[in-house]
């Protein structure tokens, strides 16, 4: 039975398509502690557990003028040694030489005439550790699925699944099927008010250097910070954990203003934060998968704590407000037209010059269990979400074994990914300490009060 590619996978397609400098492919970095395996011994066993996933020997083929959507074929030539390469960062080998690596990977286009992924093994680097990048694009898997084939292709996920059935069905889209018009004028009136407010972020004007044009080349840069001191903020205010990681991430962007002569204004910050009302072991869907909201982050704010508040509130605000079932409802009308219509309108969008929306954040559970791969132990897995209509910047969390992870990538004009990614682990530690003065004290009524941070 043929499979076609979905409306929201062609406008992944599309999106690539309209800017040559862009790359729709996510990515995923294992670092990993101990002797490296020779490289065929490696590459077998990474093709072997690949074999659970049919969608990694499958290619797209594209029909003429794009009149019928894309189809998933298996690809009569695939070689595994297409897709499974090999790099050295260079001397020292430190945490810079590997992120330089992965700025470049990523930079470049996953080939479409193959099945669209990669596994690049990073060699050379210090403190006798090693590392791989699994490189996928969007139209396969999203950020989530990404992070969990992780699993599939470590040793823990073999003892649990067994040979051959090793990646999780995550990483295959459900194929596409054609929704149900939603007849309710309620919901129509209340989408309708959610389109509104997304179509005026986009096209609202708002001038700074995190949108623009983007080159061919790419940095990177990771922050690491501790889940058990964000649970700590989150239980002392109140908040989720996507509110510490916005909060955090508005600090960093606030400064990074302030430092270049910049006055952090109520509109400086409109963020793209993709949002899944489904738990992460759910069935992917098109209509989970395009829930977005596109709250004003509180830049403005220089107290922590209001600021924390403030973007709990504006979450809050944005989901009321219908935002995130906007976009789920603008796929399923999506659906409901030839898939085609999805490619061209992301190639047309992708052109237009968008100065609304200056950053992307996204936050998602990773393994909770440490891994191992061959042996190996896995210290450290970072995202690497991609970046394209016009926003340099993006920024990915990732939960792992007991840490959260937080990845940078920008277009290599932009220069200050580290600056970024230290930014956002001083702003975490300074609300862990903040969460620690919160105590709660009994007035003399006997009444519970809680003493402001």
């Amino acid at each position: 039975m043929a499979e076609y590619l979905t409306p929201l996978d062609a406008g992944f397609l599309g999106l690539e398509d309209s800017d040559d400098n862009v790359s729709m492919a996510t990515g995923t970095l294992a670092v990993l502690e101990g002797p490296m395996p020779e490289h065929a011994a490696l590459a077998a066993t990474l093709a072997e557990r690949l074999r659970g996933c049919p969608r990694f020997g499958q290619r797209l083929v594209r029909h003429a003028l794009d009149l019928s959507a894309p189809e998933w074929v298996d690809d009569p030539h695939f070689d595994v040694a297409h897709h499974i390469g090999r790099v050295a960062a260079p001397a020292p080998g430190g945490d810079a030489e590997l992120h330089a690596v992965v700025a470049d990977v990523m930079s470049w286009r996953l080939d479409r005439d193959r099945p669209l992924w990669e596994i690049w093994v990073i060699g050379g680097l210090s403190d006798d550790r090693w590392a791989l990048l699994m490189k996928v694009h969007h139209c396969i898997a999203g950020s989530t699925a990404a992070a969990h084939m992780l699993t599939g292709l470590s040793d823990n996920g073999m003892s649990q699944h067994g040979p051959g059935a090793a990646a999780p069905p995550a990483a295959d889209r459900p194929a596409h099927t054609r929704p149900l018009l939603d007849l309710n004028p309620v919901h129509w009136v209340y989408n309708l008010r959610g389109v509104v407010e997304l179509a005026s972020g986009l096209l609202q004007p708002a001038s700074s250097p995190l949108n623009g044009p983007i080159t061919s080349r790419r940095r990177y840069s990771t922050a690491r910070v501790p889940l058990d001191g964000i649970e700590q903020v989150c239980r002392a205010f109140e908040v989720t954990v996507d509110d510490v990681v916005l909060a955090a991430l508005t600090e960093s962007y606030r400064d990074f203003m302030i430092r270049r002569g910049e006055i952090p204004e109520p509109d400086s910050l409109r963020t793209l934060v993709p949002f899944s009302p489904s738990s992460p072991d759910a069935a992917p869907t098109a209509e989970s998968r395009a829930s977005v909201l596109l709250p004003r982050l509180p830049v403005e704010e220089s107290n922590p704590i209001r600021r924390l508040l403030a973007v709990r509130s504006r979450l809050a605000q944005a989901k009321a407000g219908g935002q995130r079932h906007a976009a789920r409802a603008v796929i399923s009308a999506a659906g409901l037209l030839p898939v085609t219509w999805s490619g061209w309108a992301a190639r047309l969008f992708g052109q237009l010059r968008q100065r609304g929306v200056v950053a992307l954040a996204t936050n998602v559970a990773g393994p909770a269990e440490p891994l191992q791969i061959m042996g190996c132990d896995v210290v450290q897995v970072l995202p690497v979400p991609p970046i394209a209509m016009q926003l340099r910047a993006g920024v990915s969390a990732l939960s792992y074994a007991g840490d959260l992870f937080i990845g940078v990538l920008a277009d290599f004009e932009f220069a200050a990914v580290d600056e970024l990614a230290r930014g956002l682990e001083a702003a975490v530690a300074r609300l862990v300490a903040r969460s620690r003065r919160r105590r709660p004290l009994r007035d003399w009524h006997g009444l519970a009060l809680v003493r402001s941070a």
